[in-house]
């Protein structure tokens, strides 16, 4: 079974490819689908489709490295060569592909699950390292990088990570994703309160790409907006809890290859909460010294009006590193790590930030070092005002994640309240920072419980004249339509804030 489940998956290679020429790159593009993982339950292999390019010159006798690409949630893959332009004429091929389910390619969507998107990536490796004008390293390891973001990055470390899992090491070289999560779960719904309009945006994109009883989750996460009670809960939190880095680090794998990650600081998504965990704690030590962290205004980008919030949109900091865009620093970053070539590339292994006023702010630590002592707060839940309470004068700049540990109290279940920083002259104008809060939910009655809550990481200067505050909001446009019985509220004391500030 096995020797004719392989012939299966050479035919299927043979008969679905086509070699073209591309006159207006100088390229050539062969189209073609690799047999991968079936589906549970079945034997049919799942076709995962890709596009090839080659660049002009490469052969056997010269060599190139490769890049793979692919696409976000809903989107296949990129098929024209002029997209891929500049990756071509700075000397590499490029594979992009169709993830599991979407465009050409068949199966489910199990959103970066290791042993189906996973391995997905694995079989596209393995045909890449059977090119003989792709460089290798040694048998069977071509000399490879990886770039794309949202479900373009999570497959960058669903590949790498399986990888590592399975063969003890991966044959990716280097990676650049962007604006992609760490942990699926805690970002669909931090705290079990869901981002509804960002899932009700996800499931208009793909939601039937999804198995039926995770379909049916996402809509009862939309309707309600509470991680759903019972069996239906439990299996959704199973189905998401290999999807993402931190599954595999709490496995103990790390990643011991360098990394260049862009992150949004105004993504109400994929927060940047998000990218700084993955570049602390899904590389070894080693090498985070050898990697870039970028964080910009930009993203999976909601504008914030309740409450209202502001970021100034941009990158400031690749062209702080010498580039006009993200896409230029990978490049660079890429012919570095993958040609070893000299790009005048610096500031490895430090955090690289966009202010929310459109300043790089570059810092090698972002471990709190200020503490601000709160006295009681009062927030009413499901209806009423943001409270905005003074914590320090301008000039200050806050960077990283700040942190909230306080006692709770609350009579009503299902009681929540969403916190963040914000900035303005008093606490009428004050606004919050990069357009992010993070929510905290009581399901049950709650009487002097000890909390901490991980407020939105921030990257903000307070100019002399205006003021930091903390915002406690009992409503918060991301997450609307969060259901509690009846409107409630929630009283914090002895609350203790940490943050990095200078």
């Amino acid at each position: 079974m096995r020797r004719r489940m392989a012939a299966l998956a050479g035919v299927v290679a043979v008969l679905s490819s086509a070699l073209t020429a591309v006159p207006a790159s100088a390229a050539t593009e062969v189209n073609g689908c690799v047999a991968s993982v079936p589906e549970p339950g079945t034997t049919t292999p799942v076709k995962i489709c890709y596009s090839l390019f080659r660049p002009a010159g490469a052969s056997a006798a010269h060599t190139v490295p490769l890049i793979f690409h692919s696409h976000g949630w809903g989107g296949s893959r990129t098929k024209d060569p002029a997209a891929f332009k500049a990756w071509l004429d700075a000397g590499f091929g490029v594979l992009s592909f169709d993830q599991r389910s979407f465009g050409e390619s068949t199966g489910v969507a199990h959103v970066m699950n290791p042993d189906f998107e996973g391995r997905d990536v694995v079989k596209l490796v393995d045909l890449v390292a059977g090119l003989d004008w792709v460089t290798q390293q040694r048998p069977g390891d071509p000399l490879i990088g990886a770039i794309g973001g949202s479900y373009g990055g999570g497959y960058q470390f669903a590949g790498a990570f399986t990888e590592l899992r399975d063969r003890g090491r991966t044959r990716f070289d280097a990676l650049a994703p962007e604006i992609t999560w760490w942990d699926l779960k805690q970002s669909l719904a931090p705290a079990e309160a869901a981002r509804t309009l960002w899932l009700s945006i996800l499931f208009a994109g793909g939601g039937t790409h999804l198995p039926p009883a995770v379909s049916a989750g996402f809509v009862t996460l939309i309707a309600t907006g509470a991680w759903p009670a019972g069996k239906a809960g439990r299996d959704l939190t199973a189905f998401f809890a290999h999807n993402g880095p931190a599954w595999h680090v709490a496995q103990g794998r790390k990643l011991d290859i360098p990394v260049l990650l862009g992150q949004g600081i105004s993504d109400n998504l994929f927060n940047l909460n998000q990218g700084l965990a993955n570049f602390d704690r899904a590389l070894t030590a080693q090498a985070r010294a050898k990697s870039l962290f970028i964080g910009y205004n930009g993203g999976h980008t909601l504008p914030a009006v309740v409450p209202p919030g502001f970021a100034t949109p941009g990158d400031p900091c690749s062209i702080a590193l010498g580039s006009p865009d993200f896409s230029g620093l990978a490049i660079r970053f890429m012919k570095l790590r993958l040609l070893g070539s000299r790009t005048g590339l610096s500031g490895f292994g430090t955090y690289h930030l966009s202010t929310a006023n459109g300043r790089c702010l570059t810092q090698r630590s972002l471990s709190p070092n200020r503490t601000f002592k709160l006295g009681k707060i009062a927030i009413p839940t499901g209806v009423g005002l943001p409270l905005n309470l003074k914590l320090a004068k301008g000039p200050i700049t806050v960077a990283g994640t700040p942190h909230l540990t306080a006692n709770v109290y609350t009579v009503v279940p299902q009681s929540a309240a969403y916190f963040a920083l914000s900035v303005g002259t008093n606490p009428l104008t004050a606004k919050v920072v990069q357009n992010n809060t993070m929510p905290l939910r009581e399901k049950h009655a709650a009487r002097g419980v000890r909390r901490t809550i991980e407020l939105p990481a921030i990257a903000v200067d307070v100019p002399a004249g205006q003021n930091l505050y903390l915002t406690v909001a009992p409503l918060a446009d991301m997450y609307a339509g969060q259901r509690g019985p009846i409107p409630g509220a929630l009283l914090l004391k002895h609350g203790v804030l940490t943050v990095h500030a200078g």
